[in-house]
């Protein structure tokens, strides 16, 4: 099964609409079941591949995700190219709410997950390149379909991928701020290492759903602003998504 791009949808995108002939894909691979089916439609002539990170009841937590499985199951489905969908805080002045941002740098903060397929005794070890976290040339078309649709975007910034799921203290992003990240999120990694790994060529729209700690004027983060934020972004992704297929 050729599939022509993969979407992992992030928190606030559990399906993507204005897929035709629609159908769910169960893969299970050698490191378990991915996040949730794998939904497989048309969107124009070009074949689309949707995956919730989350799960679509919103009931996996970002430490949880079985990240490997997520990736394999595309990769087995045919996948070659890989957008992740990621709701972030944003920390630089131009990356307030409802912006998107498609970042080219991360730096990973979080501990504990399993980081690499090359992981036990007898699994072949990998030392990728990973200088560039993000693939030039999808990040390049990404931003092309975004000026063609008309969908503004901030091009570049630095994806701080922390643990979660609380959010941060505002010590921590002063650090994050210092440390040279413009964006804070709980899921860009180990999920863009890990399309390195399997070849596969990845990049991130974000999603600013919220101002990172002591970034706004707001003295607490509301999650029902949040969640009004990522409506109003999400539903700029399908045509965005729509105009990148486009020949």
């Amino acid at each position: 099964m050729d599939i022509d791009l993969a979407v992992i949808g992030g928190t606030g995108l559990y399906r993507f609409p204005g897929l035709e002939r629609v159908e769910e894909c169960a893969v299970e691979t050698r490191w378990g079941a991915p996040s949730d089916g794998i939904v497989v439609g048309w969107l124009g002539t070009k074949r689309v591949a949707f995956l919730a990170r989350h799960g679509r009841q919103h009931d996996i937590a970002p430490h949880e995700v079985n990240y490997r499985a997520n990736l394999q199951a595309l990769h087995s489905l045919g996948a070659k190219r890989v957008i992740g969908i990621n709701a972030v805080g944003g920390i630089r002045e131009d990356m307030g709410p409802r912006v998107l941002v498609v970042p080219d740098q991360l730096i990973d903060y979080t501990h504990g997950r399993v980081t690499s397929f090359g992981e036990g005794r007898g699994e072949p070890v990998r030392h990728i390149d990973f200088s560039e976290p993000y693939t030039a040339s999808l990040r390049a078309d990404l931003l092309a379909a975004a000026a063609a649709a008309g969908i503004g975007v901030v091009d570049g910034g630095c994806y701080g991928a922390t643990q979660g799921p609380r959010l941060e203290t505002r010590a921590e992003i002063a650090r994050m701020r210092r440390d040279g990240c413009d964006l804070v999120g709980m899921t860009g990694m180990p999920e863009a290492a890990l399309a390195r790994e399997l070849e596969l060529e990845y990049a991130c729209l974000a999603l600013v759903a919220n101002w990172a700690a002591g970034c706004g004027d707001e003295a607490e983060i509301s999650l029902e602003e949040i969640f009004a934020h990522l409506e109003h972004a999400t539903a700029r992704v399908p045509a965005l998504i729509a105009a990148l297929l486009k020949p």
